[in-house]
């Protein structure tokens, strides 16, 4: 993230803002009678098979039809997994920094473009509310809103800070990365650092302990230390090229590093401004689709459109879906979503829809531990998924058998 994206006024810091919600959120109700999605391009892990078929019984996918479902004609359309990102900030107006109600706001509107797995991430802000954000979030994953936390910052560097403010930044000691874990209560998916800082390395060890995945990023690491970190248990690169040193000839740099371990999967913010289509292309083909995972990145401004944002104590102008700060123009993280980003990833980088659903389900499920219930349309596994036209876009978004947009098919 770029930016620190929590539209917050003074009455989302007192106690009331962080109260537990008085009463659990709903979740989706199980549809009551089997489904079956037919004729659709169904794409699964091992290709892609034409006029497939999805069978949905309950919260699940099932394998066999149960006398009793209902058939749906979906001829002419794509069946892929629900999207799952592991990178994201807010939308639809709100931020996981606010209330209980925004945050939920936030979670909806991106379950709209098709993400039916999220990770909130914060952005730098002072320990106590960063810890009292954490107990806030962690709650609204045990009801099973969000798939867990991502701290980035404070833990980052100055002079890679982005749009985070930098009097709030401080060194990765491992004490404090520790009080953030703690805070999270279990729920802890992701820190992100900049290893090179004074206690980075002992960070990421800690992590790895704790099965918190360490993500590299904010960083002005050199290619040795990035190599240091990643052997010490980093595994993730946190929006790759972005907050980072260019790939040098002679000072290679983080981004060598990172494209070329095989532990390592990278994100990509795949929205037209945070990467060239050369830099997205180098990076497929250097990783290889098995190791990329697509995220947003998304802040408040997601699903919404252009205006002015206060995000935390820096104002942001959103202007033809690109947010910068109005102070310095740094981009300010994303107002993208994942359904754009596949549209993209297909019609204008010339993916193959396999490797975008890999890179867009199948990989940041498997960095989450999920891969057992998410990011694929296998039998045994949740209901999750996005129902596409011939031309990427989204007519039906179901999550745990329920449906989130409903398609209208003529």
């Amino acid at each position: 993230m770029a930016a620190d994206p929590g539209a917050r006024d003074a009455s989302t810091r007192g106690s009331a803002a962080w109260a537990r919600p008085a009463t659990p959120h709903p979740q989706p109700a199980a549809a009551a009678t089997p489904l079956v999605l037919s004729g659709a391009n169904v794409v699964l892990p091992t290709g892609t098979v034409e006029e497939g078929r999805v069978i949905v019984d309950g919260t699940r996918i099932t394998g066999t039809a149960p006398e009793n479902a209902r058939v749906v004609d979906v001829r002419n359309h794509w069946l892929v997994p629900g999207f799952v990102d592991i990178h994201n900030h807010g939308g639809g107006g709100a931020s996981f920094a606010g209330t209980p109600e925004q945050i939920l706001t936030a979670i909806r509107t991106h379950r709209l473009h098709g993400t039916t797995t999220l990770v909130a991430s914060t952005v730098t802000d002072a320990m106590d509310l960063l810890v009292r954000q954490a107990g806030l979030l962690s709650e609204l994953a045990e009801q099973g809103e969000i798939a867990g936390i991502h701290f980035e910052g404070p833990f980052i560097a100055p002079c890679r800070k982005g749009a985070h403010s930098e009097a709030l930044l401080r060194d990765p000691d491992p004490a404090e990365v520790r009080k953030l874990i703690d805070a999270a209560r279990g729920k802890a998916k992701m820190v992100t650092l900049a290893t090179e800082l004074p206690g980075g390395v002992d960070s990421v060890r800690l992590l790895a302990e704790h099965g918190v995945i360490a993500a590299i990023g904010h960083t002005d690491a050199s290619y040795e230390q990035t190599v240091e970190a990643i052997d010490a248990g980093a595994t993730v690169a946190t929006h790759l090229f972005n907050a980072m040193p260019g790939l040098g000839h002679r000072a290679p740099g983080p981004i060598a590093a990172l494209l070329e371990d095989e532990r390592v999967t990278v994100e990509l913010i795949n929205d037209g401004t945070h990467l060239h289509p050369a830099a997205l292309e180098l990076a497929f083909r250097h990783a290889g689709a098995n190791r990329v995972a697509f995220i947003t990145d998304a802040m408040d401004a997601a699903g919404i459109g252009d205006g002015r944002y206060m995000l935390g104590p820096l104002e942001v102008e959103v202007s033809e879906g690109v947010a910068r700060l109005v102070e310095g123009g740094s981009i300010a993280g994303s107002t993208l979503t994942l359904d754009r980003a596949f549209k993209r990833a297909v019609t204008v980088d010339g993916l193959s829809v396999e490797d975008t659903v890999t890179a867009l389900s199948a990989n940041p499920a498997r960095l989450l531990g999920l891969s057992d219930r998410v990011g694929s349309l296998e039998p045994g596994k949740d209901a999750d998924l996005v129902l596409l036209d011939a031309d990427f876009g989204i007519k039906g978004v179901m999550r745990r058998g329920e449906w989130v947009v409903a398609p209208r098919l003529a």
